[in-house]
């Protein structure tokens, strides 16, 4: 039997998304976006080595995750990103300009693909739930947005093992 290569993706996610993960044992649905290495990040980034490049991955779906929250409001304004290793065969590549870390995901995550979870701390509610409510005029380049999305980055998200998916969620 061949060995599938693997692939670590990066998905953003919210606290109550983690709850479903829980819950169902699946994160997101069909087409889902996450972030990962990919040839238009590597080709972009040549300098970078491979822990560089999967930050930048990692940094832009923590961003993904505050536009998730900009548009559920009752979550709490936590940035989740869920880390998790996917078959490489698996992933819809969407390099449309270069430096673009976007992949789509046929199917959802399943929790025995899930390598880790990455949660930011309570003291960071504050500074994310701003970055939330101004996060897609930041990406639409509003340099006092990009200002306030900037100071929730500053925190670092937190590391949990899958095993903490129950006191997570």
């Amino acid at each position: 039997m061949p060995i599938t290569e693997l692939v670590r993706v990066y998905v953003p996610a919210t606290v109550p998304m983690l709850a479903a993960l829980r819950a169902s044992g699946k994160l997101g649905g069909d087409g889902m976006v996450a972030h990962a290495v990919t040839p238009a990040l590597r080709e972009w980034y040549a300098e970078g080595d491979e822990e560089e490049l999967e930050y930048v991955a990692f940094t832009r779906a923590a961003q993904g995750a505050l536009q998730l929250l900009r548009h559920d409001p009752e979550a709490p304004r936590r940035r989740v990103v869920v880390s998790a290793d996917v078959p490489a065969t698996s992933l819809v590549r969407e390099d449309v300009e270069l430096g673009s870390s976007t992949v789509r995901l046929p199917q959802p995550i399943s929790l025995t693909e899930v390598a880790s979870i990455h949660v930011d701390s309570a003291d960071a509610a504050e500074q994310v739930a701003a970055a939330a409510d101004v996060v897609e005029e930041a990406l639409a380049g509003d340099p006092d947005a990009q200002f306030t999305v900037d100071g929730a980055e500053d925190h670092e998200l937190e590391w949990y093992a899958v095993s903490e998916l129950d006191d997570l969620a």
